[in-house]
């Protein structure tokens, strides 16, 4: 479990600082009240999760979906980043919101295929994430957004490296 979850791990953790330090009032808010971890690692993993598409599935039926039959034994893959910014599920997907409620977020999937590591993930991006913003308060990133790349993978999302910032007090 430990070491299936590792780089899903490392991409919740470098996903959601990038977001946090992208929009400064968030991390602010969880370093003043600690029980916003919860809300902010939420929608951390709804805004850029660390996984891009969930593992091809197999109709096991013919279906009806949007207008398209998908045939008994076709392929399909959900591309988790696009479900978990449909504008029908979430008010202003684009937008980050640490206070976002009812975050029905898709990134630990859902149902049979409910990630086994899930409640390990978020205690490791729980520990992660406070230690950071309770122990470097003014962290920033050290380059530009954009300056940032990412791993050339069709499943996973992550940053190769996410270089930042802090004084040391």
């Amino acid at each position: 479990l430990v070491v299936v979850g590792h780089e899903t791990s490392v991409n919740l953790i470098g996903n959601g600082m990038l977001a946090l330090l992208q929009h400064p009032a968030a991390p602010a808010q969880v370093r003043a009240e600690p029980t916003l971890i919860d809300g902010a690692l939420d929608e951390m993993l709804r805004y850029d999760c660390p996984v891009e598409r969930a593992p091809m599935r197999f109709a096991a039926t013919d279906v009806e979906l949007h207008g398209r039959t998908v045939r008994r034994g076709d392929s399909v893959s959900l591309v988790l980043g696009a479900a978990n910014r449909d504008p029908r599920i979430f008010a202003a997907p684009t937008a980050f919101d640490i206070h976002r409620a009812n975050n029905r977020h898709l990134a630990f999937g859902l149902g049979i295929h409910y990630c086994l590591g899930a409640a390990l993930g978020r205690l490791e991006g729980r520990v992660a994430v406070n230690t950071l913003l309770q122990r470097c308060p003014d962290i920033r990133l050290a380059v530009a957004p954009d300056a940032l790349r990412r791993h050339a993978n069709p499943i996973m999302r992550g940053v190769h490296h996410l270089p930042v910032i802090w004084s040391t007090r």
